[in-house]
């Protein structure tokens, strides 16, 4: 049996399908997570995590209706809207998370898209950031190709853009775009010389199915994210999701597995939710391929673990930062 595990860790298809990812998230818990923890070790330090920030650069008054987010205006979730931060700020910010061993910043703002008065200020805000010497990334809505070329030329490094879910599923998330409006900035990105940062929320009321068809939709793109957030759905008072039934950490953990297997030279990230996670939950995703946090106590409007937790956890794990 052991003789044929090791056989299939090799085994990937050329293109990927419901059925054939299925059918390695179906398999027995041990068996997944031994076939996506040799995967990590073939490309990855299994003991070393990347730590990652992130900061709400624009919070509030989004007008897409995504019914997760705490930042749309079609939610009374009691969240104020705000400008766009200064620069001064945003460095200091970032050096306060380089000196606390990030080595990737993260910046979103609550936007459907950015306007092009916003276009000036962020390109400045990315080549200070790169000064520090930090990864950079945006998340900043959909992007047409000039916005795209202009991120990538003024240096940044990945853009974040998730799917959030299947194709199938995504209509039940918002209605204020497409499927294929999210697909067509994700292409954008990529030609633009950027990488690409896309993944999903679990536990948004999809199915086991949904969760799969997600991650065949990003390992079949022409070229798999380099980064893939795997999120765990956050409940937030007044968004149209928040009752959601919530996903078990034995489904979540498959995911993590299945993610690692599809995309085995990404970067997976654990990130949203690690708050209702117990510490067990967090290694077995560090085990099933997981080599990425977003560290600090808050996670653009949501709590996160704060760095004592996580520098009990990663003393506990025997981890260390990337």
């Amino acid at each position: 049996m052991l003789h044929v595990t090791e056989q299939t860790v090799a085994e990937e298809p050329a293109r990927w399908t419901g059925e054939s990812a299925g059918a390695i998230y179906r398999l027995p818990f041990n068996d997944l997570l031994f076939r996506a923890h040799s995967l990590h070790r073939q490309r990855f330090d299994p003991n070393r995590v990347q730590l990652s920030r992130l900061l709400n650069i624009k919070t509030g008054g989004c007008p897409e209706d995504c019914g997760y987010c705490s930042q749309s205006s079609h939610h009374a979730t009691g969240l104020a809207a705000s400008k766009l931060m200064d620069v001064e700020t945003i460095v200091a910010e970032a050096r306060k998370a380089k000196a606390g061993g990030a080595t990737r910043y993260c910046m979103g703002a609550a936007w459907r898209n950015p306007k092009p008065r916003d276009m000036d200020a962020i390109v400045e805000i990315v080549g200070a950031v790169k000064a520090l010497g930090l990864e950079t990334c945006m998340t900043l809505g959909m992007l047409d190709c000039e916005q795209a070329d202009r991120l990538g030329a003024a240096g940044l490094d990945y853009y974040n853009h998730n799917i959030d879910t299947s194709e199938r599923y995504y209509p039940r998330v918002t209605s204020t775009r497409t499927f294929a409006d999210r697909l067509d900035t994700l292409e954008n990105v990529r030609q633009s010389g950027m990488k690409v940062c896309c993944g999903g929320i679990l536990g948004m009321g999809e199915s086991e199915e949904d969760r799969i068809a997600m991650l065949v939709t990003l390992a079949n793109l022409p070229e798999p994210p380099e980064s893939v957030p795997i999120n765990m759905l956050i409940p937030i008072p007044g968004t149209p999701l928040a009752a959601s039934d919530p996903i078990g950490p034995i489904e979540f953990v498959r995911v993590v597995a299945l993610a690692r297997i599809m995309m085995p030279t990404s970067f997976v990230r654990l990130s949203a939710g690690r708050s209702a996670m117990t510490d067990e939950m967090q290694a077995l995703c560090f085990f099933a391929g997981a080599n990425s946090i977003f560290v600090g106590d808050t996670l653009l409007t949501a709590g996160n673990p704060g760095d004592a937790a996580d520098g009990k956890l990663f003393g506990r794990l025997g981890l260390r930062p990337l």
